[in-house]
């Protein structure tokens, strides 16, 4: 054996430690539940067929909800007269669809396994599934998330949720929390690879030109195309939109190749090419895809692991939209 593959092993052993440390595990479901990832698996495969760009949606719920006092699922509860206007009425949650699809899949999992599989579990899941179905790596995730008892206020989650203006300082230590190290916090923004932007988020950055009239990290023509389709002033700006790049249904590394050719759509595409401390790895991923996925990977799971409520902590909802 190899000293690269003992490294590699000593740190999956010592990885799983950690994960069962927090009360997840790979096989946290055998007895309970053993199929609840073919279930989640077969039943969100025609929404991918339906609907191509729902990835997409399902990567981004997944980030928000965890970016808010952990992976809870807390971003799925519906707003109730009796309570604080929801996680959902945040700003910076505009734009957040498939809340709905989440709900669909757990009721088929709640016909197979009553009261077992959390819907923070199943998000996840989902989230795991659309990286895959659109050309992503593969990755293994622990199960055994609780979910939220309450749901939290529209202004927590406006707190800490990242803005469409956030740099790189920000970034870094946004991800530094869930324990990323640079290259993984990168390497998390790559999953601007599938998706849009919408003009609401990009109209302040194309306010702040520099002496010259330019965007600082944008090219002329990329500028111009903004402009064009992002006017200042519409009244559309909530609902237009750009492509984050041109692959933007499928999971790659071209992100990485478009933010260094300067047509990155937000502050922190543009930035994390000129900042020492990320441009190399941007510059890696740009063109090692592999490099990318594997990266991607670890902060996905780092991600997911993140805040979560196991053991007596929580509850496993019934229904993922209301709570019980």
């Amino acid at each position: 054996m190899n000293l690269r593959a003992i490294v590699v092993g000593i740190s999956l052993f010592v990885f799983s430690i950690w994960v069962e440390g927090q009360g997840l595990s790979y096989n946290f479901y055998e007895n309970s539940c053993p199929q609840v990832e073919a279930i989640v698996r077969a039943a969100i495969q025609p929404t991918f067929l339906t609907d191509p760009t729902s990835p997409a949606a399902f990567l981004r719920l997944m980030f928000h909800d965890c970016q808010v006092q952990g992976c809870d699922a807390s971003i799925l509860v519906d707003p109730n007269a009796n309570i604080v206007p929801s996680e959902m009425a945040a700003g910076k949650n505009f734009g957040i669809r498939k809340r709905e699809s989440i709900n669909i899949l757990k009721s088929m999992v709640e016909l197979q396994c009553p009261q077992q599989v959390s819907c923070a579990d199943i998000l996840v899941l989902a989230a795991r599934e659309a990286v895959v179905v659109s050309g992503g790596p593969q990755i293994k995730v622990a199960l055994g998330r609780r979910d939220s008892p309450f749901a939290p206020s529209y202004k927590l989650a406006d707190s800490l949720l990242p803005s469409p203006t956030i740099g790189v300082d920000g970034m870094l230590q946004l991800f530094a929390k869930k324990g990323m190290t640079v290259e993984e916090s990168v390497a998390i923004m790559g999953a601007h690879t599938l998706g849009v932007t919408h003009c609401l988020n990009i109209l302040n950055r194309l306010n702040q030109a520099d002496e010259g009239g330019q965007v600082q990290g944008m090219t002329p023509g990329f500028e111009a195309f903004l402009r064009l389709n992002c006017p200042q002033g519409s009244l559309t700006s909530n609902t237009s939109f750009v492509l984050n790049d041109p692959t933007t249904l499928t999971f790659d590394n071209h992100y990485y190749n478009n933010v260094i050719g300067g047509h990155g759509v937000l502050r922190i595409d543009a930035e994390m090419v000129m900042d020492p401390r990320t441009a190399m790895v941007v510059e890696r991923f740009a063109a090692n895809q592999d490099d990318f996925f594997q990266a991607f990977s670890s902060a996905f799971v780092k991600l997911s692991n993140s805040g979560v409520l196991t053991g007596n902590q929580g509850v496993v909802r019934k229904s993922c939209n209301a709570i019980d």
